[in-house]
């Protein structure tokens, strides 16, 4: 128990730090800080897969859970870069805000169901493990399957909504 408690403590330190350390990757990737931002928002659609897989598992939040989410966190923001940098390219090419969100939408539907579904099915089976050492391993598992659930869904239909409000250059939609 006391050695949960100083993990969770050092969590609580490590994650908002690698939140911040992201969102500047992001800024000094795409020179936006509304772009970034637009990125970040994937991890709270991944949070929530995530937060809803456990109890759904029969499982509660513990440090092999939060070691997950980090993990989803990676995966979803990798997506998010994905779909965006598509459409920046489109919009640099000269198609109109609609175009390039549409085609950029459509033509990322493989990689990012691809990068959530490799990362999901190699994860199974730790998720569906009930052998030894599968309560470290098995909440681990079950947070980024369903935050990737979630994240990969959101991020194909959400973000593609949301990027003409975040472009930091307007054009007619």
């Amino acid at each position: 128990f006391a050695n949960q408690q100083r993990a969770l403590k050092r969590l609580e330190v490590i994650v908002p730090l690698t939140l911040i350390a992201i969102f500047f990757l992001l800024f000094t990737a795409f020179d936006s800080g509304k772009l970034a931002f637009l990125i970040l928002l994937n991890v709270p659609f991944a949070a929530v897969g995530g937060i809803l897989a456990l109890p759904l598992a029969g499982l509660s939040l513990s440090v092999s859970a939060l070691v997950g989410f980090i993990a989803l966190f990676g995966v979803s923001v990798q997506n998010g870069v994905l779909l965006v940098e598509r459409i920046r390219q489109l919009r640099r090419e000269g198609k109109t805000m609609k175009e390039a969100v549409r085609e950029g939408g459509v033509s990322r539907v493989r990689p990012v169901v691809m990068t959530a579904a490799m990362a999901a099915l190699g994860l199974l089976p730790a998720a569906l493990s009930h052998a030894v050492g599968a309560e470290t391993s098995r909440p681990f598992a079950v947070v980024i399957i369903g935050g990737l659930v979630t994240a990969t869904v959101l991020t194909l239909l959400i973000l593609p909504i949301l990027y003409p409000l975040f472009e930091t250059e307007r054009a007619e939609y």
